[in-house]
């Protein structure tokens, strides 16, 4: 690389295809562009290293990095139709829709997709962008129905079925269930987010091959010794999900007598822990990692030993009030069941999905019998987990990968005045001025610099703002002149006759008008926070210019209104 190359121009290793990609296809869903995230190189190498990852058996899942996937094809797709590839609005309906197939395709939920769509990633989602997601989801159920890719009929492993009501005294249960998810959920974020700052990840992290390399032996080593960790993480779930049959053992999870369930318990418990420190230490390496399955079995193991201890106490105790209502013997208490109701709790810990996270395991068991257990331990999650630690994981990961995320669900109560949120300090393009080749590229250093790559350019007449220039668009035009040499003029106004001043010819590289928005939003100074929120939360923008008496005074950044957020937020926590 020539040592020369100004900042902007080098070349920097993007690791679009690590991680779920939910949090990015959140950002990007809220108006944002993250150019080639969903690209076409994206999306091959996203599904070469999801199958070789999950085939190596680490502790992540796929589900989120389908979501990716989806889009991708969703992104690309796009391409091929002019009416949604020129129109964002438009390319973001289809995302939306996209992602609620990549739920549809990963736990054979089409309805759980579509709400997962817009309960979780999309910004913006109206009547018809819902019926389309509803369509696009039933397409991709029903064609994994008829591909069949597990040869049993069923459209995932962990799909199964119950016949059994549950009795009064599983409410306690339930409800401890729900509290055990949420504290789990609250935990695990805190322990993730700690684990990412400490000095260890900070060696490893510098090298992102020796980082997956290190990954992989560790949980190598922890997964070995122990016949539960060693499964398939989906066929795993599966097993502790279903109920014991007298010809089948599921694996070793079944336990009639009091030696089986403390060997069997005790290897449940080692699991839980060795997946919780797997998954704290893989999802944030740079492989596709999805976060479900992790936390479904550490959430179904839990519920998996609590079944098995009732079962244990009412053979051993069978008189107890606390089984007055069980008259079948151990029939009645199923372990399965508890490990469902506490995989969909930690899940919710972990993501603070609610309703799509309750219709999700509906649609797994077939059966309105357990949604109420569902949505109970669910809720109970959601309100422990916000005590433990407010934000969800994906938000926590939507803040480390600073992307500028805005979350219109939220209610900003204090958020100060327009004066004190927008910058003064920030260039401008001025188009009387000679706006050289040279010029444009130390301005772009030096935002680039100052922490706005994502960024851009007002650009004014006579202080009047009449456009605006993001930071990609001003690179790729300055790239297709810069041959020319530092010192040729760009122009970012059209002039009569095709000729700049001093009579010289215009031409048509030079002129950058078609990079620019030329209808850029702006705000009156004295205009309300509310306002201002309302066009950043609905609208979904990236930047606001401010104007005084329809001149430009300053500008806001949706990088900057966060930043602003979060200072108010800790000052009000002190």
């Amino acid at each position: 690389m020539d040592m020369h190359a100004s900042k902007s121009e080098q070349q920097r290793i993007k690791y679009f295809a690590a991680g779920s990609g939910i949090p990015e296809v959140k950002t990007i869903l809220s108006g944002f562009v993250i150019r080639g995230f969903l690209g076409i190189q994206t999306l091959w190498v996203k599904v070469v290293s999801l199958t070789l990852a999950v085939a190596a058996g680490l502790s992540i899942g796929r589900q989120g990095p389908l979501v990716h996937i989806a889009c991708c094809v969703g992104n690309v797709a796009c391409r091929l139709f002019k009416k949604y590839n020129k129109n964002e609005g438009k390319r973001r309906e289809i995302l939306s829709a996209s992602a609620a197939a990549g739920v549809a395709v990963a736990f054979g939920a089409p309805i759980g997709g579509v709400l997962f769509s817009l309960e979780e990633v999309s910004y913006y989602f109206p009547s018809k962008t819902m019926w389309r997601s509803f369509f696009c989801a039933l397409t991709a159920a029903f064609t994994l129905k008829v591909i069949n890719p597990w040869q049993t009929g069923k459209m995932v492993l962990f799909q199964v079925t119950y016949d059994r009501d549950w009795h009064n005294y599983d409410l306690i249960v339930f409800v401890l269930l729900g509290l055990c998810g949420g504290l789990y959920g609250g935990l695990f974020i805190r322990m993730f987010k700690a684990w990412m700052k400490s000095k260890p990840h900070s060696l490893i992290s510098s090298n992102p091959v020796r980082e997956v390399g290190l990954v992989a032996l560790v949980t190598a080593l922890l997964s070995w010794g122990n016949k539960f960790t060693r499964l398939d993480s989906t066929g795993f779930v599966g097993d502790l999900f279903s109920e014991c049959m007298p010809e089948d053992n599921l694996g070793g999870l079944c336990a009639r007598t009091d030696y089986e369930y403390y060997h069997v318990a005790k290897l449940l418990l080692i699991a839980m822990f060795t997946k919780m420190v797997t998954t704290v230490i893989t999802v944030g390496a740079k492989i596709p990692a999805g976060v479900f399955i992790p936390h479904m079995i550490f959430g179904a193991a839990f519920g998996r030993v609590v079944g098995m201890t009732l079962q244990h106490f009412y053979r051993t105790y069978p008189g107890m009030p606390f089984f007055s209502s069980c008259m079948a013997g151990d029939s009645c208490i199923m372990p399965g069941v508890y490990a469902m109701v506490g995989a969909a709790a930690t899940v919710t810990g972990v993501t603070r999905m609610t309703l799509s996270m309750s219709v999700i395991m509906f649609e797994l068991t077939g059966s309105l019998t357990y949604m109420i257990p569902v949505m109970i331990a669910v809720m109970i999650s959601k309100w422990t987990a916000d005590a433990v630690h407010r934000a969800s994981f994906f938000e926590v990961m939507v803040e480390r990968n600073g992307h500028p995320y805005l979350d219109n669900k939220k209610d900003y109560i204090r958020v100060g005045s327009t004066a004190e949120v927008m910058e003064r300090g920030f260039e401008v393009i001025d188009v009387d001025h000679p706006n050289t080749v040279a010029e444009l590229t130390d301005k772009l250093d030096r935002l680039v610099r100052n922490g706005y790559p994502d960024g851009g350019f007002p650009i004014v007449e006579r202080d009047v703002p009449i456009g605006y220039i993001a930071v990609p668009e001003l690179h790729h035009a300055l790239s297709k002149v810069k041959h020319k040499g530092g010192h040729v003029r760009c122009y970012f106004k059209r002039i009569g006759g095709g000729t700049g001043t001093n009579g010289q010819v215009q031409d048509k590289l030079n002129d950058f008008t078609a990079y620019m928005d030329r209808a850029p939003l702006s705000v009156s100074q004295s205009a309300s926070m509310e306002l201002v929120m309302e066009m950043f939360a609905k609208l979904g923008v990236r930047y606001l210019c401010v104007v005084r008496h329809g001149r430009y005074v300053g500008m806001i950044h949706k990088k900057r209104l966060l930043a602003y957020i979060h200072q108010l937020e800790e000052e009000e926590q002190l």
